[in-house]
Parts: C-alpha cells; structure tokens; sequence
C-alpha cells in the first residue's frame, strides 16, 4: 500500500497516537516518520493490558516490535527530554527505543536555554499568555530563524567544541534580551548532548529516501491544522506547520510525491488545550480526558460540541485529505450537538500563509462569535461525512486497538500481520 500520513484537523489531542498505533497494528509498518513539532505533542497510546505511553518525540507505533521511527528535519529535537521519554518506554516493556531511532542532522536541538525563555516570555504575558506548553520547541525555532547559521542543531551534538560556542552564543543572546534564565551553565549541558550523539543514528537528508523504498511509512504530524503557524488562530497558534506540508516536501524530495494516504483525524467532541477561540465551548458538557489534565502553562482541558465550520476551515487548509479518522465515539452520547454554522457564517476561508493581520482579526471575530446548533445526529459518521466531504475510514469507540473499525477499502488491513498490543482514543 501507500504511505500514510496523519494530521490533526482540530486544536490537537485527537487522537493522532492512536491512528498511528492501529496502523502499526495492522500492517507492515518499517518507519514512523515525525515531520513537525517536538518534545510539545502529547500521544496518547493504551494497550489493551493496560500499559500507557505518552509519545511526544517517538514514533507511536513504537510498542510494535520493529517499528522505527525517524525525526526529520523539520522536528524540534531536544535529547533530554528523549531520553526521559525513553526511559519509561523501557519501564513499559520497550527498551530498544533509541536503538529503533535515526535523527536528521539538520534539526534544531531544542536546549534548557530555549525553555527556560520561553517560560519567561509566557509568564511575562500575564492573562495574555498564548497557551505554550513551556517547553521551549517555538522558542528553539524563532532562534534559528534570527540565527540560521550559529542555531545549535542535531549534528553539532557530534562536535563538542562547535556546540558548545553555539550553546554559549545562545546564552548570552538570551540572557542579554530577558536577563538570568533558570538553566544551567553550558558546560553541565554538553555531557548530555555528547551522550545522545554517541546513542543515537544522526543521518542526512537522504537517509529517507532509502528508507521509504524499503517498506511502508507512516507519516505523524504534531497538534492540529487549527493550530498552524500561518492558518491557526494568531496569536493562540504554533511556531510549526501542522499541515501535511512538510510531509508532502520531505516525500517530494524522496522521488515518492504523492504516495502517501492522507488521513485527517478528529473527534467527535470539538476540543482545545490553552486559551484561544474555541467556538462551541460548552462547560455543561459533562467530559474528562485523564490524559490532558490542567497543567499551569495551558491551563484546563476544554469541551465543545462537533465544530464543523472549525473542521471544515482545517480541512480546506490542509488542502484535503483520502479519508478522516473519526475517533471517541464512545463520548457520543444524548446531549452532544453538531453545529453546522455560526451566527454570522458557515464557512471560514484560509487566506494566504504569512497574513498574520488577518488571522488575527479572524481570531477576534471568532472570539465573539456564537454556534447555531442543529440536534445530535442519528449517524454520526455520517453526519461528519456529510458536512466536511470526505468519507470516514476510520472509527474509534474505546482506547484499544481492538475498539477501532475500518471502514471501505482504503485503510482495510491486508494479510493480517497480527494483532498487535496497542491502542488509543
């Protein structure tokens, strides 16, 4: 088959991991390939005994013995919070994590510099924070676009002397616009990076085209289109692109243009983490996610009915999509409502990227704006089919592998591989 890759059509958190894990589950799968954000995503995956990981830099396919997973370029890399992250893989019965992963070289290496800025910078905005996670991936990615040339990147991680003036450019750069930063000093840091440069593949950017010739790819994007850099909602946005862009470039430059599947996932319950416009918010609505808790940089967990006008821009904005992935069914009960337009409007036009002016006057109208809700709808799958004009592939009733259902001939599993572990959402 086809590659495959996944986007978010929502504000993230629905349930990209999951989609990625059945995927895994159900086929061959070689390498899971990360094509934007970094140690920010959240993805959530369950196994059916019960063990839970939180991918947020490794592939989620990774419980499936074999499975790579491959940071390109365009991922924020930070070694720290890898190798935390692969230390509770291994708690959970995955040791072999970091032997399963190649880094491009060319990525930006995030560091305790770039976080601890960006948690000066947030705090400094007061009520007006823009909802970061905290963990310095915007930061690290500003910093390479006001210093292309002196960023700290993957590769330099194998030149001590050359990562540690770029570590100490940063430094001083940082601290000389925000004052003291709460990090320490650079030669506590350069162990750490040494150490992950001497674990782990760093490859350049033909190692990919090696490795999609040699078996199925699939393709996981990070947070959500409603997110993205230039078609989210400025200034409550990412500092990445969270369509299928850089996926498309890194497929394009492999001599596999438009091979891959394109799944776009969303859940049934319109949802966001952070401050920003989130259109059918609805605190009645009686939901808890356990695995998106209140934390102190993005605040609660919030809930809204099915947001198809939100969707609906998200999809035009990443250009389409083969199929969607419909995922927590099982929240679907009596009182959750479908709204198809707003007061003022029942479509939402993507302008072009780098308009930032207008996206934020389309966030400040959408600040004000109120759903016109229709009634539950009998066939949910249906009703998502209906409004947004792309077909359902995909269900998810529970947070198993098992609770997922194929729907027509696109994503149907071939010879069965197995059944797999996994599963979420």
């Amino acid at each position: 088959m086809n590659h495959v890759a996944v986007v978010d059509l929502g504000f993230g958190d629905a349930g990209k991991g999951t989609v990625v894990d059945w995927l895994c589950a159900t086929r061959p799968v070689h390498t899971v390939v990360r094509f934007n954000g970094g140690a920010q995503a959240a993805h959530n995956v369950v196994l059916r005994d019960g063990r839970h990981h939180t991918f947020a830099q490794f592939g989620a396919g990774t419980f499936h013995p074999g499975v790579r997973t491959h940071l390109s370029r365009h991922v924020v890399v930070d070694p720290l919070a890898l190798a935390a992250e692969a230390d509770h893989l291994a708690s959970v019965g995955v040791p072999d994590a970091l032997d399963r992963l190649t880094v491009d070289g060319e990525a930006l290496l995030a560091t305790p510099y770039h976080r601890a800025a960006n948690r000066a910078r947030e705090i400094a905005r007061g009520a007006d924070r823009h909802g970061s996670c905290g963990l310095g991936v915007g930061e690290t990615t500003a910093y390479g676009l006001a210093h292309p040339d002196e960023a700290p990147r993957v590769a330099d991680c194998l030149d001590p002397a050359l990562l540690r003036r770029r570590l100490t450019a940063l430094r001083d750069r940082l601290t000389a616009e925000l004052g003291p930063l709460d990090a320490p000093p650079v030669d506590d840091c350069l162990p750490a990076f040494t150490g992950f440069a001497g674990r782990v593949a760093i490859v350049d950017r033909g190692w990919l085209a090696g490795t999609l010739r040699a078996g199925t790819c699939v393709f996981e994007g990070a947070q959500g289109v409603l997110l993205d850099e230039w078609h989210g909602f400025h200034p409550y946005t990412t500092w990445s692109t969270t369509t299928f862009a850089n996926a498309d470039s890194l497929l394009a430059e492999a001599g596999q243009a438009g091979a891959a599947t394109r799944i776009g996932v969303l859940r049934v319950v319109t949802t966001r983490h952070g401050p920003g416009p989130l259109v059918t918010e609805d605190g009645a609505l009686p939901l808890a996610d356990p695995h998106n808790p209140t934390n102190p940089w993005q605040g609660r967990f919030r809930f809204g009915h099915f947001d198809a006008v939100a969707h609906r821009y998200a999809l035009d904005a990443a250009g389409g999509v083969d199929g969607l992935a419909l995922t927590h069914l099982d929240l679907a009960g009596p009182g959750l409502r479908i709204c198809r337009r707003y007061d003022w409007t029942d479509r939402l036009t993507p302008g072009p990227p780098g308009d930032l002016d207008r996206q934020a006057a389309l966030t400040e109208r959408l600040l004000r704006s109120r759903p016109v809700y229709d009634a539950p709808p009998p066939d949910w799958a249906e009703a998502v089919h209906a409004e947004l004009g792309a077909p359902v592939v995909l269900t998810s009733h529970g947070p198993t592998a098992g609770d997922k259902v194929p729907h027509g001939p696109l994503l149907a599993p071939p010879a069965l591989v197995g059944p797999g572990p996994g599963g979420s959402g």
